[in-house]
């Protein structure tokens, strides 16, 4: 009898708790409440800390997808190393032999009467031989050349063969053949040499290159 008697006091004190204040509740509801409130508190906690740790977990495991793409693309280029050292010594090597040729500034006037001994060793009559304005590039110099020769079909054909195979660049372009008198040919073209430039026309260059300062 007593534990019913007990147990009825503990139902009571769960009766009418509602309207009044937690802190007018008995002992026994405050108590439960309290504990309520601690655990719902740590249940919060624990899943706000593990959230932090997910969204680290899945910041590490993006890291570590990224350092092993990076891993695999250095092992690649170890691998292919010595290829790649042997593929710029060859293109450094095609540079250089394209640079030789390319005159210097100072060679332009020997390669100019080159033009004209090809044309004069052939037999052909210059008729025009005018040097033009130096068009300068980024790292070379293009200087055109207006040209009329005449001569025969066999001789005008020689000479543009051995302007080809010079040992310098030059090109023949707006070539236009036309008959002149006594049946013989003449041809009109632009050719074009090129040069590679000084030290300090490649400083002038990247100086002209070089964005402007901010106007004050």
């Amino acid at each position: 009898m007593a534990d019913l008697g007990n147990l009825a006091n503990i139902g009571d004190q769960f009766r009418n708790l509602s309207g009044r204040h937690p802190g007018q509740w008995p002992l026994l509801p405050r108590l439960l409440c309290g504990l309520g409130v601690i655990a719902a508190v740590s249940v919060a906690g624990w899943f706000v800390q593990l959230s932090s740790q997910i969204d680290e977990l899945s910041a590490g495991e993006a890291t570590e997808i990224k350092l092993k793409e990076d891993y695999k693309t250095k092992v690649g280029l170890a691998v292919n190393l010595p290829a790649l050292r042997k593929q710029k010594e060859q293109v450094g090597e095609y540079v250089a032999t394209l640079e030789k040729q390319l005159p210097s500034k100072a060679e332009m006037d020997a390669l100019l009467s080159d033009i004209n001994q090809a044309g004069l060793g052939r037999g052909l009559q210059f008729e025009l031989f005018k040097p033009g304005q130096v068009v300068v590039k980024d790292f070379y110099a293009e200087l055109p050349i207006e040209i009329r020769i005449t001569g025969n079909y066999h001789d005008v054909g020689a000479f543009t063969s051995d302007i080809a195979n010079l040992p310098r660049i030059v090109t023949l372009n707006n070539m236009s053949l036309n008959t002149v008198k006594d049946g013989t040919l003449g041809l009109d073209a632009v050719a074009k040499t090129f040069r590679y430039l000084d030290k300090d026309e490649v400083s002038a260059q990247r100086k002209a290159a070089a964005p402007k300062g901010p106007i004050k």
